[in-house]
């Protein structure tokens, strides 16, 4: 414990990336204390969560941890993290919370870890009933299983991933009709092309309001479209059906959150409103920082505009988040609004401290890759 302490300490120490651009090697590290921590604490991957109920381990919020570890593991490749990963998956024995046949996303997002792990040792267990449940869904003409835009994360992924492992067009298409269902169709179309942002589902489409009047944005929700399209557009070929779509989106999206970032370099949980349980939260500043990241090293963001953003951000998720036993703080629990988890703090512990985690893991992995 005395030398992760230390080793946070030294990391908290070095200078604002806003002075000097952190190396990958200080990235790293920081990284790595954060994961120590939560691989520490939860040495049996198939324990499960109890929270207000007992849930197995699989389900979304330990997926998207999974889904950060990976990222981490290219960027830093012990084999301890990969073997935490395949012990997950073999733990619940490679499949779904709720079987092949769920139509929830959040059950299906393990897949994008079991795939990966699926092209590093092609042992078919490993993608038998994830492929299984989507292609239950490809053969589904039902588009409207996406009600909340939390899911496009959970599950896009798994199609596009599964588009390229079998070359087939199907995975595409289908996600594409999910995706377009979502953002024009359900409660009216969820995407609001004004602002662009996205209402999380269909309560809070106006006449919905914040406090001060405006729409109700929540951030960790916005940041779960952001890394869908960004994981979405690092997983499809160029000349993929719809990817157009995809890119378009994400530079409106990116380029919408530019002015609503805090002073301090966090986003508030309400886009909109401030006010409305305002404070510093960690998961939506780290989704929002993965893909600004992204779209720099990808060519769609201009890197003069935004990498003081992203540093901005990177500066305060590791001052004011990362504390020296590599624990979390200000991270929204679980929910679909501002007041859900609050009030939050430094040394609070959310309901699930995994996906958190993955967010953090998701924005440091892609720092990385930023060149000087």
């Amino acid at each position: 414990m005395k030398k992760v302490a230390l080793l946070i300490c030294m990391a908290l120490s070095m200078p604002s990336w806003a002075q000097k651009k952190p190396s990958k090697k200080e990235i790293i590290k920081v990284m790595q204390v954060a994961n120590d921590y939560f691989m520490q604490k939860w040495p049996d991957t198939g324990k499960p969560i109890v929270t207000n109920k007992t849930r197995p381990s699989n389900i979304w919020t330990r997926a998207v941890y999974y889904e950060g570890l990976m990222e981490l593991y290219k960027v830093d490749p012990q084999k301890r993290y990969y073997d935490y990963a395949v012990s997950w998956g073999e733990n619940h024995k490679w499949g779904l919370r709720s079987g092949i046949k769920t139509h929830n996303a959040d059950d299906q997002c393990c897949g994008q870890t079991y795939i990966d792990l699926y092209l590093i040792d092609r042992n078919e267990e490993r993608i038998h009933d994830i492929k299984a449940s989507m292609d239950s869904l490809v053969l589904n003409p039902n588009c409207s299983y996406w009600t909340w835009i939390d899911a496009l994360q959970m599950a896009m992924p798994v199609f596009a991933k599964l588009g390229v492992l079998y070359k087939d067009d199907r995975y595409y298409e289908k996600m594409y009709q999910m995706y377009n269902h979502t953002k024009t169709i359900e409660g009216g179309g969820l995407f609001n092309p004004e602002d662009g942002l996205w209402w999380r589902d269909k309560d809070f489409v106006p006449p919905y309001k914040e406090p001060n009047g405006q729409d109700c944005y929540w951030s960790r929700g916005n940041g779960w479209i952001v890394a869908a399209l960004v994981r979405v557009l690092e997983i499809m070929p160029q000349n993929a059906p719809h990817r157009s779509e995809y890119e378009q989106m994400f530079k409106t999206m990116t380029k919408a959150l530019v002015p609503l970032q805090r002073t301090d370099g966090f986003w508030n949980v309400s886009l909109h409103d401030p006010n409305n349980f305002g404070g510093k939260e960690m998961t939506g500043t780290a989704l929002f920082t993965y893909g600004m990241a992204w779209g720099i090293n990808h060519g769609y963001l201009d890197a003069k505009t935004y990498k003081p953003i992203i540093q901005k951000a990177w500066d305060a998720m590791v001052k004011e988040s990362v504390q020296p036993t590599g624990f979390l703080g200000w991270v929204q629990g679980t929910g679909k609004e501002p007041k859900d988890g609050q009030p939050l703090a430094i040394d609070k512990i959310p309901d699930f401290e995994d996906y958190g985690l993955g967010c953090f893991l998701l924005a440091g992995a892609e720092l990385t890759r930023i060149k000087k």
